[in-house]
């Protein structure tokens, strides 16, 4: 039986408040693509020296570490697409809000793991949250493709977050799972700096450095995120993870200066309470 205890619930709200800020950075560069080469190029690293520690990875788990990574490949292809044309404090929101309901309901259907009505309930409040946002007038114009974008987001982020879900769990190795999984995204960086090279040489040192920085960030960040999937219940963990809402959107009023603010921070608050309360159920 997998329960939630505070030192998970701690881990993985300082994984939350990482993710929001790796996302921060890649809102904030001029060539969003490139960045999110960069970021990928972060996690290669560490993700070789994680093979080299740890124990190897099961034969059944090779299936997950290629599902998970031709998702994430998408994932970056869709955020990349929210982030050109849409806030970060509506988009954020959008994709890790709509997560934690997708994540609940396939790991009930697919893993066999419920949630109480409480739980359910605190999902509406996040839902509630993300209307406050999307329905913004006020808010800077977006396309409707960065909507749909931002939709299929969080698709994605429910699908790697259930496949890496089930996937450490039969690794055998938390830290091996983790290392190859990392270590896979050296395809995404390949095709990134292969297709944009010229764009790459001519990023100033300050950005590259910033770009790998963001990468050790969002590495850590998941990386955390894995090891509470592998002793609490999925849909718990990735809920709590979607605290960082609340830190995105902090971020881009106080950072980018995105409106209007009370709205903003208001729905911030209805999505963290939803959260709170599906953190302090038990699931089983």
């Amino acid at each position: 039986m997998r329960r939630l205890n505070a030192g998970i619930f701690l881990l993985v709200l300082f994984a939350a408040f990482l993710h929001a800020f790796w996302n921060a950075i890649v809102k904030g560069a001029a060539d969003k693509a490139v960045m999110l080469g960069f970021i990928a190029l972060g996690h290669v690293v560490p993700g070789i020296v994680l093979i080299a520690i740890s124990d190897p990875v099961t034969a059944a788990t090779i299936p997950y570490i290629i599902a998970s990574t031709v998702i994430h490949w998408a994932y970056y292809i869709l955020l990349n697409t929210a982030y050109r044309v849409g806030d970060l404090s509506v988009v954020y929101p959008i994709a890790r809000g709509l997560a934690p309901i997708l994540i609940a309901l396939g790991a009930q259907f697919w893993v066999g793991e419920t949630l109480p009505l409480a739980a359910w309930i605190g999902i509406l409040a996040v839902s509630a949250g993300i209307m406050i946002l999307a329905a913004q007038r006020k808010a800077a114009p977006m396309p409707v493709v960065g909507y749909l974008a931002a939709i299929g987001v969080a698709i994605s982020i429910a699908s790697y977050s259930l496949v890496d879900g089930v996937g450490v769990r039969l690794s055998g190795s938390t830290l091996g799972y983790i290392g190859w999984l990392f270590t896979a995204e050296a395809l995404v960086v390949a095709f990134v700096f292969g297709t944009r090279w010229q764009r790459v040489r001519v990023l100033p040192a300050k950005t590259l450095m910033l770009g790998l920085f963001g990468g050790m960030i969002s590495g850590t960040a998941y990386g955390l995120v894995l090891i509470a999937k592998a002793q609490a219940p999925l849909g718990i963990v990735s809920a709590l993870r979607e605290t960082s809402v609340i830190f995105a959107a902090l971020i881009g009023v106080l950072w980018f200066h995105e409106g209007p603010k009370p709205a903003r921070i208001v729905a911030a608050i209805v999505v963290g309470c939803g959260i709170v309360v599906i953190a302090g159920t038990k699931g089983s």
